[in-house]
């Protein structure tokens, strides 16, 4: 790949994006797991110029994250050049993503079960849907961010009745209980797997939270029983997802669990409030979260938090299935 021509893309596309959204990074190349195949597509009448880097990535077997991720995972970062409403950036993406397909057909990895091809795409460049779409590549998770001093419509008024206090090591059982509720719950939307040892893996994690001296977890009690959680992890923690974002420094809400039978009466609202207001005092300028696209309830409670869509991981399960 001519260096000349990855540099001239990607300035292209870091002018769209700030124009399109203004929390979006610069892009830059990734930086692990690149397989060294680099897709290139030189501009031509009606269709923009591309670049693209394939990463495969191997998870080991009883890895934490195969809750969220296939075993074997291939990645396409796409950079595609010229103005959000120009046509060509769609046909430029369908020709990127056809290389990608000729590229993965020669991996035998990719005809397994367990195996996923996905593609992160900011969710205001509307002009790569459609491409996205003819290849087969569903929208099943969203990184959504939340500027920090964005009004909460209800946080003032807290539910009677509810005590929010942090979690301690005597807590364990009850946070790892409202961890998998979220996991089993988000099954049902494609992106999260209830493994063999996801239960034993979520009960370890709990157990090195809170083991440390600031947990950033918070439990919802009402007449003494655990209706709610709120897991964060603070902006030194956050170095995995921070690139994704202008802003810095940034915190990241990794779990909101409510009891079925509470959803609806503003426990949610008290737990998001509690941990908005640390972060405002501290002036964290943005906070993000992931959440299942097709969940029907995430979208619309987040949207009220004050989070809105940044970026859509599109994805494709076996990673052969890519058309």
């Amino acid at each position: 790949m001519s260096a000349d021509i990855a540099r001239e893309v990607m300035s292209s596309v870091a002018r769209r994006w700030r124009r399109i959204d203004p929390l979006l990074p610069d892009p830059v190349p990734p930086a692990d797991g690149v397989c060294g195949m680099e897709l290139m597509v030189p501009a031509a009448s009606g269709r923009a110029a591309a670049v693209g880097w394939c990463r495969h990535l191997q998870v080991a077997p009883g890895a934490a994250e195969l809750t969220w991720r296939a075993a074997a995972q291939f990645w396409l970062t796409a950079h595609i050049a010229g103005d959000s409403d120009e046509p060509g950036i769609g046909a430029a993406l369908d020709e990127l993503l056809g290389r990608w397909r000729a590229h993965l057909a020669a991996e035998s990895a990719t005809t397994g079960e367990d195996s996923q091809a996905a593609v992160r795409w900011p969710s205001r460049d509307l002009a790569g849907v459609r491409a996205l779409l003819r290849h087969s590549l569903q929208p099943l998770t969203v990184i959504a961010a939340r500027p920090a001093g964005r009004a909460m419509p209800g946080a003032a008024a807290r539910p009677g009745g509810l005590r929010v206090r942090l979690a301690g090591p005597a807590d364990v059982a009850a946070v790892t209980a409202l961890s998998l509720e979220v996991i089993r719950f988000d099954q049902h939307f494609g992106s999260v797997l209830m493994r063999p040892h996801t239960e034993h893996a979520e009960r370890q994690a709990v157990e090195q939270t809170l083991a440390q001296p600031e947990t950033w977890t918070w439990l919802a009690e009402r007449d003494g029983q655990t209706v709610g959680l709120l897991v964060a992890q603070p902006p030194g923690q956050t170095g995995w997802i921070a690139p994704s974002v202008r802003q810095r420094p940034v915190a990241y809400l990794a779990t909101m669990s409510v009891r079925p039978e509470e959803r609806g009466s503003g426990v949610g609202t008290a737990l998001v409030a509690r941990l908005h207001r640390d972060l405002d005092a501290a002036r964290v300028p943005v906070t993000l979260l992931h959440h299942a696209q097709l969940n029907p309830l995430s979208a619309p409670f987040w949207s009220r938090m004050g989070y809105r869509p940044l970026w859509v991981t599109w994805e494709i399960r076996p990673a052969s299935a890519l058309r």
